[in-house]
């Protein structure tokens, strides 16, 4: 992967959200996102899930051409260059996977679910770059399956949180036979304010000086209120024209009866529960005034991803924080992450392994040790744990998936049925990664800046690796020892780990 992006390079960014999939293609210039090409459709993915929260085979199709569609359009994005990006509905739903596995034979990279604050996070980095400063902001992104809420000052987020609330989801609960009632609108009204109470402590607390709204159910009230004349004088939605907004969509008795200038078609149907959602926001939160702003989800992405580019990539950011957060040995950590990288460029190019692989092991042996927070005994289990169950910034959970698996097994023993869970959850290259870290924990047991014998890691087939170490081997027996023990351990997962050395015994 380049170390940089040069002006003329192309930036693309899928956001598969739950009512809406979008593509962005953008270009870099002078450190700005400059969208040149985008692409929206309607695919109400959050309305195909079933009583038993999976997607219908209707739904995944659905999703599946959109996606098809979309890839015509990438021919001049090279892949390590395209970030896509799934939210609510694929969070919720039992058989992703099934999706997933689809569609990873049409597009040129995997799909990464985020989760709700890891998407606020992107919602409010794509706002931020696109509006002038303006001290503290609150930004309100309502979408299909869920609505998030960031407060932020500049480019940075200050609160994130994600609600289970969005406009296709209340329009099946409230609104699935199309009629618009007021006992309906108070209902979702209603559900929307039980929501927004788990926050609304929190944020009037914390207060901001401006609200920003993004994305499509924001955007289509603030036009209809534009073009009706209900927005102030700079086109802000306001609490006196959302009001009287409601009371005119309240006098249509269907939906197919909405006639409102300026809504879109595959608007029309998801606008009672929309509005409903930004009402209670707005008494709730107690706001009386809310901009728009054309940033959102995938520009944030393609942001996230150019910083990555340019070394300033939040994961590491995020990793340095759990690692202060759960008080792990810096010293260790670096002693580590120092032979991993050692071992990895030793087997790489043999191994097929990539630079993104290199970031998953490096950001694993900064995170090994984490569980000790909690306890001594079955760390390893404890810190997996907290890799797979934490809000993450920077991370899908496919990612904070497989930092979990080489947390989990970077000690004890290694059984043969694990094997498989990790080959599902990555492949060869995870189980690879996850040996590599073992033998760079293995060999920095003893907690200590002491020079460790000269070691190279080779391979020699698929199942046998040969590790060298320089040197008198009695210099050091507890190491002799840990890689005779764990020569076994490789065994299992049908690995044959040779030693060799000038007076080593094997």
């Amino acid at each position: 992967m380049s170390d940089f992006l040069i002006d003329e390079e192309l930036l693309a960014a899928i956001d598969m959200g739950s009512n809406s999939f979008h593509l962005a293609i953008a270009r870099v210039d002078h450190g700005e996102v400059k969208k040149v090409a985008s692409m929206s459709e309607k695919v109400q993915l959050a309305a195909g899930l079933d009583e038993n929260k999976n997607l219908t085979e209707a739904a995944q199709q659905r999703g599946l051409a959109c996606l098809a569609r979309f890839v015509g359009r990438l021919s001049s994005v090279q892949p390590n260059r395209l970030r896509i990006v799934a939210t609510n509905a694929l969070r919720q739903a039992k058989n992703g996977h099934e999706f997933i596995q689809k569609a990873a034979e049409i597009l040129p990279k995997p799909i990464e679910i985020i989760a709700g604050r890891e998407e606020a996070r992107l919602i409010y980095l794509g706002v931020s770059h696109t509006m002038a400063n303006g001290g503290r902001r609150l930004v309100v992104d309502i979408g299909g399956g869920s609505t998030e809420f960031i407060i932020g000052e500049e480019f940075e987020p200050i609160y994130t949180e994600s609600l289970q609330m969005g406009c296709v989801a209340y329009t099946t609960a409230y609104f699935s036979d199309g009629e618009i009632t007021q006992k309906s609108f108070d209902k979702a009204v209603v559900a929307a304010r039980k929501e927004l109470s788990a926050i609304a402590t929190t944020y009037k607390m914390e207060g901001w000086d401006t609200v920003v709204g993004s994305s499509g159910t924001i955007k289509a009230c603030r036009q209809i209120m534009v073009n009706m004349g209900l927005s102030d004088e700079q086109e802000n939605v306001t609490r006196e024209g959302l009001y009287k907004l409601k009371d005119k969509l309240l006098k249509f008795k269907n939906v197919s009866e909405i006639d409102f200038e300026g809504l879109r078609e595959d608007r029309r149907a998801v606008l009672p529960a929309g509005l409903a959602i930004l009402y209670a926001v707005f008494e709730v939160l107690e706001i009386d005034r809310l901009a728009y702003s054309d940033g959102a989800l995938r520009e944030g992405v393609m942001y996230d991803l150019l910083g990555r580019f340019k070394h300033e990539d939040i994961r590491d950011r995020s990793v340095q924080a759990l690692m202060g957060r759960y008080n792990a040995d810096p010293k260790q950590a670096e002693r580590v992450v120092k032979t991993a990288q050692q071992l990895f460029n030793g087997v790489a190019k043999s191994l097929n392994l990539t630079s993104e692989d290199s970031d998953l092991l490096r950001r694993s042996a900064y995170l090994h040790e984490i569980g000790l927070a909690i306890s001594h005994g079955g760390y390893h289990r404890h810190g997996a744990y907290l890799l797979q169950h934490s809000d993450i910034p920077g991370f899908s959970q496919i990612d904070q998936n497989h930092l979990s698996h080489l947390v989990a097994h970077h000690r004890r023993k290694l059984r043969n049925d694990v094997k498989n869970e990790i080959l599902k959850a990555g492949g060869h290259k995870l189980l690879y990664l996850s040996l590599l870290l073992r033998l760079a924990v293995l060999l920095n047991h003893s907690r200590s800046d002491q020079m460790l014998p000269a070691i190279e890691l080779t391979i020699i087939n698929d199942q046998q690796w040969q590790l060298s170490v320089s040197g008198d081997a009695k210099q050091w027996p507890l190491l002799v020892a840990d890689l005779h023990d764990e020569q076994e351990q490789f065994k299992h997962w049908d690995i044959e780990l040779n030693i060799q050395s000038e007076k080593f015994i094997d």
